[in-house]
């Protein structure tokens, strides 16, 4: 009998989207894909016999065996989602899957009224409970945490592209609190401002796990260019829109540093209030967050406003 992922991460993390609205639009793009390849062989079946007796035979078999293909790559990924264990040794080729089948999906969830974004939103999900899944524990130099530059203060007058080190922590962004958390944990921090400077600075420090912090359409193109490195994405949230002063759940973030990270600084020898922070992080991880969690995330953000 199949047991359950334990990985299982909070909706509310990911505005609500259920790791089912992916199961089924991949089960329904495979099914799709499955009857339109029939369809392109029995109608020229007729036609393909004039030519040879045998070419009817052998595109059927060929098209069988795509069919089987995309039986046994779909069907691998939906058990590997549901038991958070890789099944039938479609571990290797789950990337390739995932791109060939997302703009499917998205198109299948379009056609039956399903917005782009929340289909995003569950694969960001998905991505993150099978990225959890694999176990792997990492050292801080094979950590590397990703931000978009909209993070910065657009009245900032410093350009922090290049060097995160020219910012002057005066708090009105959340820059401040990411270097913190990188001189805390000794982890790489790197901030990009599109997708090929992104790729750039994963060839530069070849980290073994990324933690992206992007909108889900950022970050579901990343999980796709980046693989086989895997990517665990955390949704920014963006109240005065896209691509302007976003901010970051830095509590979120930090959990989930504190989840893949081998030995764990803070508890190690950190300081009392530190060592508090990480294991009140360490705790949320995995669950929903309550009200008072949002209101101390509100007013620290606020405070870094005032300052």
């Amino acid at each position: 009998m199949l047991s359950k992922n334990p990985h299982s991460l909070p909706r509310e993390d990911y505005h609500g989207a259920r790791k089912r609205l992916f199961i089924g639009l991949i089960t329904g793009t495979s099914v799709g894909l499955c009857l339109l390849l029939l369809v392109g062989w029995v109608v020229p079946y007729i036609g393909l016999g004039n030519i040879h007796p045998w070419v009817p035979h052998v595109t059927g078999a060929l098209l069988v065996l795509c069919i089987l293909c995309i039986a046994w790559a779909s069907l691998g990924l939906v058990l590997h989602i549901y038991t958070g264990r890789p099944m039938l040794g479609t571990e290797r080729i789950r990337g390739l899957t995932i791109k060939i089948f997302l703009p499917l999906m998205e198109l299948l969830g379009r056609v039956m009224g399903v917005g782009r974004e929340e289909v995003r939103h569950s694969f960001i999900k998905v991505n993150n409970e099978l990225v959890r899944s694999r176990g792997g524990r990492y050292t801080p130099d094979e950590l590397l945490i990703l931000v978009p530059h909209c993070l910065q203060s657009s009245r900032c007058e410093i350009r922090l592209t290049y060097d995160m080190n020219h910012c002057k922590r005066c708090g009105k962004c959340p820059i401040r609190d990411l270097l913190a958390l990188r001189d805390r944990y000794g982890v790489s921090l790197a901030i990009a401002t599109g997708g090929t400077i992104a790729r750039r600075i994963v060839v530069q420090t070849r980290p073994k796990l990324i933690i992206a912090v992007a909108c889900e359409r950022d970050l579901a193109s990343g999980i796709q260019d980046t693989h086989p490195i895997p990517v665990y994405g955390v949704l920014n949230e963006r109240p005065n829109g896209p691509c302007l002063d976003t901010l970051v759940p830095m509590q979120r973030l930090e959990a989930a540093l504190r989840h893949f990270l081998r030995d764990d600084p803070v508890s190690a020898g950190g300081a009392p209030d530190e060592s508090r922070r990480g294991r009140d992080a360490a705790a949320a991880f995995g669950k929903a967050q309550g009200p008072e969690c949002r209101v101390t995330q509100g007013s620290s953000q606020r405070r870094g406003s005032d300052g």
